[in-house]
Order: C-alpha cells, then structure tokens, then sequence
C-alpha cells in the first residue's frame, strides 16, 4: 500500500531544508581552537609561572574552554631564541614570548626604553610607557605579527665575579647584555659586552667566556645566578640602568581565522591589561628574589647612591647621542621619541616609589 505524505508549505521546506546550515552555524560558533605559545625560558622560571600559565588560563576560561593556549618552554618546538618572533611570522609557534633585542637593530624604535638611564626602575611604569608607545609608534615594525601587548622589565641590576662598588670596577668585566644599547652603555663604562640569550648564561660562565651579567632580580633563579655569582650591584633610585622590552606576539594569520567571540576574548587580554599583567612579574617576584639573596651568606649586594649614579650617566649619555643621530639616519624621529618616552614615564612613574 502506497502512503501519500502530506505536501509541505514551501515556507516549512525551506525551513525544514535550511536545518543543517543553521546546526552548521551552531557548531562554528562554538569552534574549539589549540594555540601553542613558545618561549626560551624553563617552565621554573618565574615568567612561564606567573605571567604565561596565569594569561592562558585566563585566556581559556574567558573563552568558556573553546580557546586553550599549551605553552613550550625551553624552546621545546626547536629552534633558537633570536627565532622566535619570526617563528611567530611564520606559523612555526601560534604565540611566542622574546627579547625584540634578541634580533639587533631589527625593531628600532623600541630601543628607546632600552637607552641608558631612560626606563623607570618599576616595570608597571615601563608597561605602562612600552605599550602605549607601541600604539602610538611602534606598530609598524611589527607589522607582520600581531603583537598582543609589548613592555619593558623593572630595574637592571649587575651580577658579577667580583665586586662593582664603582664606575672603574667596570673596567674589562666580560659582562652578557641582553639588547644592543645595553651593550653599548657596558661599553662605555669600560666593560666587555657580550652578547647572548639568558639560556647560553651559565654555560657561558662555567667556561670563564663570561665573569657575569645584567639581568633582573625576576629571572635570577631560573639560571640559577645567585649560586655561580655573588657580587650583585644596583643603583639608587629612578632611571634605571638599563631595562629589556619584550613582546608578546601571535601569528596574524592563526589571529584573522579565530571566530569572532574569540577574537574578543584574545583582545580583552590584549594591550596595556596583559601588559599590566606581565609587569607584576617584575615588581612582585623581583624584590621577592633580592630578599632571598640577600639572607644567603656568600652573596653581597651593592646599591650605588645618586651621586656614583649620575657618574654612570653621564659616561653613558654618548649612548644616547649616537641612538639618536642613527635613527635619524633610519628616518626615525628619534629625539622626539625620546622626549615622548620620558614624558611618559614621567606621566605613569608619578608617585610611584
């Protein structure tokens, strides 16, 4: 026996027909992404702790589980440090995490922050200054990433074999420097630069290529500094030495494809709030760190008073000068990007002690 089906309206076909696309639509929404994160520094490290694993927690619960961000330390994916970020340009890692001054001379304007005696000694100003900055101005030198947020580091501090109680102590320290003015300012002082990332830093010492480092207090023990040198000298007040920049940077192309509601979790964790987020690292676990040196009984730290201090700066103020004159070279403003530098950090480092 032959059933006759009753014919549908064309209204109900359609409906009825356009079901899948609308469950389609359903599941895209709620499309589940994997991003993998790498960086150079071990998963003890105070950095992958408290900035990496707390952001990509964040990232994740924002996202109602949809997004999760796996993080590799210790360059786990291969590779070096200095090729990260082009890791990042070329879908190698989703995100990583470096030094811009890993690559010298490659991101010119971000080396503002990074002069002699410009950064404030707290990196929640430095964060503050960086990323803003990178709104403003840098942008374009990353322009084939998309950088999440960009800040600077809290107050250099120098560890080394034997005492610096001085200017002239300085003279032929075989110290690492982690960006190209640090290096030249090392220079100027009397030091022997040496460049290399903080990974190849007790190697390097163990084989006498080094007598020491500039580092923050932040990363001292995750290279384990404090065991292998016990002479550590800072600088009173405010600018610092010398600070680092860093960025936070996704594949543009991983970032263009994330659904919509993705895309604003990724951004509400973005500029100066992941920025922010990063600084704490520094201003909380740094002075944590110095604490924990100071009680150990072969280690002395040293802090310069304002008048060695000034010495200091005025040796490296030649720095400044050849920075500036090179970017003008490079058809970068460079005093004026100084000038706005300061002004911030003038702006955000008001009442901060």
């Amino acid at each position: 026996m032959t059933v006759s089906l009753p014919r549908l309206s064309s209204p109900r076909r359609a409906l009825l027909l356009g079901a899948p696309a609308v469950l389609a639509a359903g599941r895209a929404s709620a499309q589940e992404v994997t991003l993998r994160l790498h960086h150079f520094l071990p998963a003890v490290s105070n950095v992958h702790r408290h900035f990496l694993q707390p952001w990509a927690q964040k990232v994740q619960q924002e996202s109602n589980n949809r997004l999760r961000i796996q993080i590799f330390p210790a360059m786990q994916l291969g590779g070096a440090p200095p090729q990260l970020y082009d890791q990042a340009r070329d879908g190698v890692a989703d995100i990583i995490w470096t030094l811009p001054g890993n690559t010298p001379g490659r991101f010119p304007s971000i080396e503002v922050i990074e002069l002699p005696f410009v950064a404030h000694k707290r990196a929640s100003v430095n964060a503050r200054v960086v990323q803003q900055l990178h709104d403003e101005v840098f942008a374009s030198e990353f322009r084939d990433t998309r950088i999440l947020c960009a800040w600077a580091h809290d107050a250099g501090v120098i560890h080394a074999r034997r005492a610096v109680n001085r200017m002239e102590d300085m003279a032929g320290l075989k110290l690492r420097f982690p960006t190209r003015q640090a290096g030249e300012a090392l220079r100027a002082l009397g030091a022997a630069p040496i460049g290399m990332p903080i990974p190849q830093v007790p190697e390097a010492l163990a084989q006498g290529v080094i007598d020491g480092a500039v580092v923050p207090w932040e990363v001292v023990p995750a290279i384990r500094l404090h065991e292998t040198l016990r002479n550590h000298t800072q600088f009173a007040g405010s600018p610092t030495f010398y600070t680092a920049s860093f960025v936070l940077a996704m594949n543009r192309a991983k970032y263009d494809a994330l659904p919509a509601d993705l895309k604003a979790v990724v951004d509400a964790n973005s500029g100066q709030a992941a920025a922010t987020m990063a600084a704490r690292v520094w201003d909380e676990q740094g002075p944590s760190v110095e604490t924990m040196v100071r009680r150990r009984a072969n280690n002395s730290i040293v802090e310069l008073d304002e008048a060695e201090t000034r010495r200091w700066a005025a040796a490296t103020q030649p720095v400044i000068d050849a920075w500036v004159r090179a970017m003008s070279e490079r058809n970068i403003q460079g005093g004026a990007l100084l000038e706005r530098a300061r002004a911030l950090i003038a702006q955000y480092g008001q009442g901060v002690a």
